[in-house]
């Protein structure tokens, strides 16, 4: 063989590889957004549960008012959030809202026998499964995206480019401790 024909097949290759090596992390960056999107819809969809949920409580629990502004305060926080990094802190301050409202039911008999308060908690648990579900999703996106980015030739390649890490969505310090149970 020449030497022009080895030049021309090393440079045919070479190109090859970096072409698959971005659209690899390309389609990674896609995933990506899809998975946050994903996240986004479920919180969406909490939020908007939120003030069947307050209504239902109000009804029932009306000495509750500090509760109520900490949810309501929460709530806003979290549909006014930008980026990862805010809307899951935002998301963990809507959490402990929610738990807490949650948790007053059990000073009053009379709404933990409600049937709207029952299905409204029921599809808050449903909610609060598909959130997890997401953010799994969308962190194992952001694991394989970032393994990439790190490991040598993608590194060169995703520099080149313009790539960038990308942050997990991580739960708060409180939801990483053991559950304390009292009986």
């Amino acid at each position: 063989m020449s030497l022009t024909l080895i030049i021309i097949i090393a440079a045919v290759l070479i190109v090859l590889f970096v072409w698959s090596t971005y659209n690899s992390l390309a389609t990674g960056k896609v995933r990506i957004n899809e998975a946050l999107s994903g996240i986004d819809v479920q919180l969406k969809r909490r939020v908007d549960l939120v003030p069947n949920l307050v209504s239902t409580v109000k009804g029932y629990a009306k000495h509750e008012k500090e509760l109520f502004e900490n949810v309501t305060k929460a709530r806003a926080s979290l549909m006014n959030a930008k980026g990862n990094a805010e809307k899951a802190k935002s998301d963990n301050l809507l959490s402990d809202a929610l738990k807490n409202l949650i948790a007053i039911s059990e000073n009053y008999p009379n709404l933990k026998a409600s049937s709207n308060f029952l299905e409204l908690q029921e599809e808050l648990s449903d909610i609060e499964a598909k959130i997890a579900y997401a953010r799994q999703f969308f962190n194992t996106n952001v694991s394989s995206y970032n393994s990439t980015l790190v490991n040598f030739p993608g590194s060169l390649i995703g520099n080149m480019f313009g790539f960038k890490q990308e942050e997990f969505f991580a739960a708060k310090e409180s939801e990483k401790e053991p559950v304390k149970v009292a009986f």
